[in-house]
């Protein structure tokens, strides 16, 4: 049997009872391994005690996941104090992921969290009112809803024409969910936008740094994967990306 492609996935760290613990919520590695085809490694944030080049060579790309924490807003020159949680060791590795990976030139996928880090990485910023401003549609639910309520909160997106995505989608827009309180503020050169939503907020983005694919989204694919898909086509570029056909 012929072997698969091997995806690093970033994990986080979480508390888990007293100690602090290397996490990834199981539904990012099982959509990828199922719907890219591939097998998974989980890339620890522990930049003291490794370096991501140290990795990325052993891998065929890697996938930066969403989080509950937030990227510090010191990251893409901002002075306020934002709002956590922050995982500041996650931050340092991503930023030497996105560097060992365009330099490797392997593919790079995001999403949510990951979307925006990819952007900060890249040298673009954040806004943190996605969920609050007057000019923007609610970006995330309303407060007080369960968990699952928190990922039925959707709005549609618009397709750039020429686009990756409208090109495996096959359509112009299509309903994503939305959960997040943070979004692309302005977009990193050499990002070129895939979608936006209704109110111009950017939602995905590609572009071919060092001639490798890069593909980030701000909606969650991983959530109800099975029932979606759309959702599976993003994977499914995944597994395209990580065997050089994409």
């Amino acid at each position: 049997m012929a072997a698969r492609p091997v995806l690093g996935i970033i994990a986080c760290n979480r508390t888990v009872g007293v100690e602090t613990a290397q996490a990834v919520m199981n539904r990012y590695a099982t959509a990828a391994m199922q719907y890219a085809d591939c097998a998974a490694l989980i890339i620890p944030s522990l930049p003291d005690f490794m370096r991501a080049d140290e990795v990325v060579g052993r891998l065929d790309g890697v996938l930066l996941t969403g989080t509950p924490s937030n990227v510090e807003p010191a990251r893409y020159g901002d002075a306020g104090a934002g709002e956590g949680p922050f995982d500041p060791d996650r931050d340092r590795m991503m930023i030497e992921l996105v560097d060992a990976v365009i330099a490797a030139q392997r593919p790079l996928f995001g999403i949510c969290r990951g979307f925006q880090e990819i952007n900060v990485a890249l040298g673009g910023t954040l806004r943190r009112d996605t969920s609050a401003s007057e000019d923007l549609l609610a970006h995330h639910a309303p407060d007080g809803v369960n968990f699952d309520g928190m990922f039925e909160h959707r709005h549609a997106v618009e397709l750039a024409d020429d686009g990756l995505l409208a090109a495996a989608y096959g359509k112009a827009a299509i309903d994503v969910n939305s959960v997040h309180y943070q979004g692309v503020g302005e977009l990193a050169d050499g990002l070129r936008v895939e979608a936006r939503a209704p109110d111009g907020l950017v939602e995905a983005y590609s572009a071919r740094p060092n001639g490798a694919p890069l593909l980030a989204v701000q909606w969650h694919p991983e959530w109800g994967t099975d029932d979606n898909a759309e959702s599976q086509t993003y994977f499914r570029l995944l597994g395209r990306a990580l065997r050089g056909e994409l």
